[in-house]
């Protein structure tokens, strides 16, 4: 792997979210960033940590995280300057911590060009991932764009949001048309037909100064209510001004906020393959499989009869599986849950039920 050990080039790696449709494995208290989803023995957070410091400087790596976790962080990457920890007081989505990461590294270098990636993502092929983002940030550093890493769409998935994008064959930066929300099946497959639409994958590659100058633009209240504490950023003042100013950013994605305004973004199809691992389904496709098609982590599995499940549990338990198939079953030290694949996206609901009826704790 090819590193661009350019000092411009930073990153920034967002792990503040509570990834609730993987509970009971993902609870608020340790969500599943931190957990060893694919059985590689390092945490997402920690495979990405890997995988960027690989192309990067490693100085040069911040992460944003919920200031719950910052113990959590400090834990998995010892090695982090604590100073690279940019603590969240409060959950406002994606826009708010963009930004204000975005401030913070102007400030200690007016060139820099920052990649923001989540930590909870699986990328198997990690030449390809450094390639694609070696020319976004070539991309980027050149002119004045926000660049995104787009998904070729394997399926005609109707979980993702898609990226349409001005079809100019020969080129590899695209631009980009619009943001469009999760289909019906019926229009996934017709992006799928017309070729000049990708996954998004929530990866962006951008001039700090140019974000910050997007949201003067285009979200102003945003921009003044952390530009006025500006002094105090990567000072010993930082963590009081955050704590008294973040709560009042408004609460909203990147996406909304910037990007679907800005006639300015460009899209890099991927090459390389991913997955958001969003559900026990997604992680099942990522996992190796017996020949009844069944994906074990940290268990020790028993079939009969049983094909297409997904078994889960705490320090590599037996477990014996009989007659069930395309079944989630999970554990972990205080909930056990088994639950058919096809109900997968209610396991937040059923998350929020178990909560009601028994201990908040449990969630």
């Amino acid at each position: 792997m090819t590193t661009i050990y350019n000092k411009d080039y930073y990153a920034v790696i967002m792990a503040g979210g509570v990834g609730s449709r993987f509970w009971p494995v993902s609870t608020s208290k340790f969500p599943k960033q931190f957990h060893d989803m694919l059985g590689t023995g390092h945490s997402l957070l920690q495979k990405t940590y890997m995988r960027l410091s690989k192309i990067l400087p490693y100085e040069n790596i911040l992460i944003l995280t919920n200031e719950e976790y910052v113990d959590l962080v400090q834990e998995q990457l010892p090695k982090l300057d604590t100073k690279k920890i940019i603590a969240e007081p409060a959950m406002r989505n994606t826009a708010p911590c963009i930004l204000l990461a975005a401030m913070k590294i102007k400030k200690i270098n007016p060139n820099a060009v920052m990649i923001v990636a989540p930590s909870d993502h699986f990328i198997n092929d990690e030449n390809a991932f450094a390639a694609d983002i070696n020319l976004a940030f070539e991309a980027a550093s050149e002119e004045d764009i926000l660049v995104t890493l787009g998904i070729k769409p394997t399926f005609p998935n109707t979980g993702y949001g898609y990226i349409k994008y001005e079809k100019d064959d020969g080129k590899d930066l695209q631009k980009v048309e619009n943001f469009t929300e999760k289909p019906t099946l019926r229009n996934a497959k017709k992006y799928l037909e017309e070729g000049n639409y990708v996954w998004n994958a929530g990866i962006f590659i951008w001039k700090a100064s140019y974000i910050a100058e997007s949201f003067k633009t285009y979200l102003p209240e945003m921009f003044s209510l952390f530009n006025d504490g500006e002094k105090d950023l990567n000072t010993s003042k930082e963590e009081k001004f955050i704590k008294d100013t973040y709560p009042d950013a408004k609460n909203i994605s990147i996406d909304y906020a910037i990007l679907e305004k800005s006639d300015s973004v460009f899209v890099i199809p991927a090459t390389f393959s991913w997955s958001d691992l969003g559900t026990w389904g997604s992680l099942h496709e990522e996992l190796a499989k017996d020949e009844n098609n069944n994906a074990v982590v940290n268990a020790q599995l028993m079939p009969e009869d049983a094909s297409g499940n997904i078994i889960y549990t705490k320090n590599s338990k037996v477990v014996i599986v009989d007659g069930l198939k395309d079944y989630i079953i999970v554990e972990n030290e205080d909930v056990l849950m088994i639950v058919p694949k096809e109900k997968e996206q209610e396991i937040k609901e059923i998350r929020n039920k178990v909560m009601e009826k028994f201990d908040k704790n449990l969630g």
